[in-house]
């Protein structure tokens, strides 16, 4: 049954990438949008989650707020690597595709936990299966929206933008084949959350809100954004 919900999440991440291709000319909007949708994410869904799975606390602070601070730090750290790097060899301050397929890749990483979530919540039973299903399959659509628009965003070509969006519709399915080989520790599926939280709050503050605001500093940009943390409150609240 999660493999068979897995095939929904699947179709939804293309839509999502579909959707993203089709409005290039309103590029400022859909980077606005794709910005709320990341922020609402990490802040309505995963930090939430996390706290609650990863347990204990490490010198009185939550495991899972560590490693959300440490996901942001290094995603940063990242960045200026690749980007002083790429200074060196000449190339000025233009944006490194490779943080882009970093990125991305980082978001094919938290698909394919969100396929090991699903199957994990079948084998507790029916009911959280359905639960999470919802989430999961509504979160894909936003996952493959912004896996486009991130990939897109640092200058890859359209090409690595597909491949990358079609690795982040496959690994739901994968993620939730594997749940019938074994069961991930809730412990280590919070940390993962936490920190994958951090990694997604830094590209949606430093890089995705600051570009979608650069060129058009629109009334209608920011309604975007808060349109896009919006409808993951909605969908949370739908799936709790």
């Amino acid at each position: 049954m999660a493999v068979f919900v897995a095939l929904g999440a699947f179709l939804m991440t293309l839509a999502g990438g579909w959707v993203a291709q089709r409005v290039t000319d309103r590029r400022h909007l859909v980077l606005g949008f794709a910005g709320g949708l990341m922020l609402g994410v990490v802040g309505l869904d995963l930090l939430p989650e996390a706290i609650d799975a990863a347990g204990g606390a490490v010198f009185g602070v939550p495991a899972a707020l560590l490693l959300f601070v440490g996901g942001f730090l290094v995603a940063h750290l990242v960045e200026r690597l690749l980007a002083v790097r790429q200074a060196a060899h000449g190339a000025g301050e233009e944006r490194v595709p490779q943080v882009g397929l970093t990125a991305a890749a980082a978001m094919v990483g938290h698909s394919l936990m969100d396929g090991v979530a699903l199957g994990a919540a079948f084998q507790v039973g029916a009911g959280m299966g359905a639960a999470v299903a919802l989430a999961v399959i509504t979160h894909d659509f936003a996952d493959g929206f912004n896996t486009y628009t991130i990939t897109s965003l640092y200058g890859n070509a359209r090409r690595k933008a597909l491949i990358m969006l079609f690795a982040d519709a496959l690994a739901p399915i994968v993620g939730a084949a594997t749940t019938l080989l074994f069961t991930l520790p809730a412990e280590l599926l919070g940390c993962y959350l936490g920190f994958f939280g951090g990694a997604l709050l830094y590209l949606a503050a430093a890089e995705i809100l600051p570009e979608a605001h650069h060129e058009h500093p629109a009334r209608s940009t920011l309604l975007c954004t808060v349109a896009g943390v919006g409808f993951i409150w909605l969908v949370v609240g739908i799936s709790d």
